[in-house]
């Protein structure tokens, strides 16, 4: 359903995967990948959006390391993928957001919110305080509670696990008393709970949550 592009930001040049709807798009979106890369999921939540009507795009980070790399659900590839992540940084990323939103506005999007899973939760809680979409859904962000000082500056969605060890709801808490404005919510449910390749998945905690993310972004975005 989609197609590969090439992006460029002020980190340098990357893929991307671009999911475009049917009709007139409602907005745009940025997908922020986990440590697995744009693999399988990434590219089929990327098409969902799509099929949803909004005009999806997947940067594809680790290609500022190495090109074409996607990684399954086991513990070396976990173990690949966060070596990964720690080389890379935050910063990139960022910039490699802010040029996606870019891009879709280039495309035709008037509004664009950025969503993200896993690591991408983090990326897409820094792209709430250090750039400018027009809103923010995060999925189960192990590194934003690292980062609890910085205030977002879009409205801003958090999806969180109550069964992730990764993420203890103690620290989820604290984030809903340092940050009233943000829409925060927890399910009975573990890490990775959106991904249906995963063996955390969930389907009814990532069908509310989906729900919810789809209610926020027709309010903000379109």
């Amino acid at each position: 359903m989609g197609e590969d592009i090439r992006l460029k930001s002020a980190a340098g040049e990357i893929g991307a995967y671009l999911a475009t709807p049917k009709n007139t798009p409602k907005g745009g979106v940025v997908v922020i990948m986990e440590i697995f890369g744009v693999n399988n999921h990434i590219r089929n939540v990327t098409d969902k959006l799509a099929l949803d009507g909004y005009l999806a795009l997947a940067p594809c980070f680790f290609d500022h390391i190495k090109p074409k790399i996607e990684l399954g659900y086991t513990p070396d590839t976990i173990a690949e993928g966060r070596k990964h992540v720690t080389e890379l940084g935050l910063d990139k990323p960022v910039q490699d957001v802010d040029a996606a939103i870019t891009e879709l506005k280039k495309r035709g999007a008037k509004k664009v919110a950025v969503t993200g899973f896993c690591w991408g939760g983090t990326i897409t809680w820094l792209s709430s305080t250090r750039l400018k979409p027009d809103a923010a859904i995060g999925y189960y962000g192990g590194g934003i509670y690292g980062t609890k000082g910085e205030k977002p500056a879009v409205p801003t969605m958090l999806h969180f696990g109550d069964k992730d060890m990764h993420i203890p709801m103690t620290h989820v808490n604290e984030l809903r008393k340092l940050h009233p404005d943000v829409l925060i919510y927890d399910y009975p449910a573990d890490h990775g709970f959106h991904c249906d390749e995963r063996g955390s998945y969930d389907g009814l905690a990532s069908a509310q949550a989906y729900a919810r993310t789809l209610e926020f972004m027709a309010k903000h975005i379109g």
